[in-house]
C-alpha cells in the first residue's frame, strides 16, 4: 500500500471512530428522551459513517487509480471533516 492511500485511509478510520462515538451518544439520548433531534443526528452520523467506510475501502482497493496530484485535496477534505467532527463531538459532550 502506498503511503498516500494509507494516510487517507487512516483519516477515514479516525472519522469513523468519532462518528461511532457520536452515534452511541445520540442513541442514548434518543433512548432516554424519544426526541426526534437525536434520531435525526443518528441518521446524519450514519450517512457520514457510510461515506467514510466507502472512502476507506476505495483507498485500500483502488490505490493504483488515484492520482498523486489530487492527494493534497483529498487529504484536506478528510482533515476538514475530522476537525468538524471533533468540534461536533466536543459540543455534544458539553
Amino acid at each position: 500500500m502506498e503511503s498516500t492511500s494509507l494516510v487517507l485511509s487512516v483519516v477515514s478510520i479516525v472519522n469513523m471512530v468519532i462518528l461511532g462515538v457520536l452515534i452511541c451518544i445520540f442513541g442514548k439520548m434518543y433512548g432516554k428522551t424519544r426526541a426526534q433531534l437525536p434520531l435525526g443526528m443518528i441518521v446524519v452520523a450514519g450517512m457520514l459513517f457510510l461515506h467514510n467506510v466507502i472512502g476507506a475501502l476505495a483507498y485500500f482497493s483502488m490505490e493504483e487509480i488515484f492520482s498523486h496530484e489530487i492527494f493534497p485535496y483529498m487529504l484536506g477534505v478528510g482533515i476538514a471533516e475530522l476537525a468538524g467532527l471533533l468540534i461536533f463531538l466536543k459540543i455534544t459532550l458539553d
